[in-house]
């Protein structure tokens, strides 16, 4: 995965594989606990995940977690994303996700930034 490449000074791929796997589980929990809340984007179908703290996300992309929480993530978290499909009216283009759109500003705006 490409969260996993990101590697810091002396790491090693197994090092920060480790690290990612850490990370989405956390959200995850985070997630299913509502603790994090997930936002869709109505127009692009773009996601964010509002309010994980930066320790805990550790440089792993939104569509990083998004991946791993639709193939190995819990219910709550998938129910999570899916009432913010509902309340989108859509559901999360994938494709967008794939092509980097994202949002700095908890989805008032998305970019390629």
């Amino acid at each position: 995965m490409p969260c996993d490449r990101k590697l810091k000074p002396k790491q090693t791929l197994a090092q920060r594989a480790q690290e990612v796997r850490k990370a989405r589980s956390a959200i995850d929990k985070l997630l299913a606990t509502k603790k994090v809340s997930v936002k869709v984007d109505r127009r692009t179908g773009a996601i964010v995940f509002i309010g994980i703290p930066e320790e805990t996300r550790n440089g792993v992309s939104d569509g990083c977690v998004l991946r791993h929480i639709m193939t190995s993530g819990s219910v709550g978290a998938r129910q999570a994303i899916a009432q913010a499909e509902r309340l989108a009216g859509r559901s999360v283009d994938r494709k967008v996700v794939a092509q980097g759109l994202h949002s700095h500003d908890n989805g008032a705006t998305f970019g390629r930034h």
